[in-house]
């Protein structure tokens, strides 16, 4: 009988007690969002360079979904699967070589592979340099929706685009979870911010974000509104949903302008002339979280949930998940029970 009461013990600097089995919503099998069940699995052990996280809240997003309906089979994954690739929790047991983490560390990850599985769980066991204290400012529940999205949106605006004080970008895509993150490191960085959103609760959330001049996505002037923003063109874009408006959006780019888009975006931009196209996937690791917390902390960052679900009803997250026009990220609790 699997124990859906279970308290965790407060943070000390010695081993905590951890159970042999744990609560999971893991899939034994792909397809919908029905075949995330629930099950009693054996606690994860941990390797030398690992840690064992007491999760606390997992992050939903497409990627899970892919993961489930079977897109990456290809790499003939062990059945019962736990998915959840980003999170947060606390350290409750460290490998033998780990040294940067103790027991008791607030802790945020993403990883994506993980033989062991996900955070769809009570336990998680990790990589160490994929695992970092979650920033100052942040509780584990606001810090468990970003590890994924703050990352992708952080390097999507230094890495990608190189984004400059005084330049102007448009952001489409902007109230989702990568987008309105985006927006606010855009702003950090001293840039003029042009968004697109969908749906009265996501222009009022994306304005919230500080977006110099938020558009609805499906306007059919969406160029020439942009046009009217940056009269000489824009200089860079940051693209998270693909489409018409899209297309229409990059006629405002200036020539020699730059376009990025994180992998997954479909259909993804299309190349043009004079326009550079650059795509790229968000990574993790010790220097990559650094500078995550870092600008977590200089943009005081605000985090915006869309909706948290109880993990038994990790089905239900999903299906959530399938409508679309999410606003903000979706997450999932792991200590509430209810069904």
């Amino acid at each position: 009988m699997l124990d859906r009461t279970r308290h965790f013990d407060t943070p000390s600097h010695h081993a905590m007690h951890v159970p042999r089995t744990m609560f999971a919503a893991a899939i034994d099998r792909f397809g919908g969002p029905e075949v995330i069940t629930a099950h009693a699995l054996p606690v994860p052990e941990v390797d030398a360079g690992e840690v064992l996280i007491a999760v606390d809240t997992a992050g939903v997003g497409q990627w899970d979904a892919d993961v489930r309906e079977g897109y990456f089979a290809s790499r003939k994954p062990h059945f019962p699967l736990v998915l959840g690739y980003d999170g947060a929790g606390i350290v409750v047991k460290v490998g033998s070589r780990v040294r940067r983490l103790k027991v008791g560390d607030e802790v945020y990850s993403y990883n994506w592979e993980n033989p062991k599985g996900g955070f769809y769980a009570e336990y998680v066991a990790l990589p160490a340099d994929k695992v970092a204290p979650i920033p100052k400012r942040l509780d584990l529940r606001h810090a468990g929706a970003i590890p994924i999205t703050g990352l992708t949106a952080l390097q999507g605006i230094d890495d990608a685009l190189g984004l400059k004080r005084g330049e102007t970008i448009i952001i489409h895509g902007a109230s989702g979870g990568v987008g309105t993150l985006a927006v606010q490191f855009a702003k950090l960085r001293g840039a003029k911010v042009f968004a697109t959103a969908s749906g009265k609760e996501g222009l009022e959330l994306v304005r919230e974000m500080g977006a110099h001049n938020v558009v609805d996505g499906k306007r059919v002037d969406i160029d020439d509104q942009a046009r009217r923003f940056a009269p000489d063109g824009v200089d860079a874009m940051l693209a998270l949903a693909g489409g018409d408006a899209l297309e229409k959006c990059l006629n405002a780019l200036r020539p020699g302008g730059r376009v990025a888009h994180p992998n997954g975006v479909e259909p993804a931009p299309k190349k043009r002339r004079g326009v550079r196209l650059i795509r790229y996937d968000g990574i993790s690791g010790v220097r990559e979280f650094e500078r995550l917390n870092a600008a977590v902390q200089a943009a005081r960052l605000r985090v915006p949930i869309a909706e948290c679900y109880p993990l038994p009803r990790a089905s239900k997250a999903h299906e959530r998940l399938a409508e679309g026009h999410v606003v903000g990220k979706i997450i999932l609790a792991v200590h509430d029970r209810s069904v």
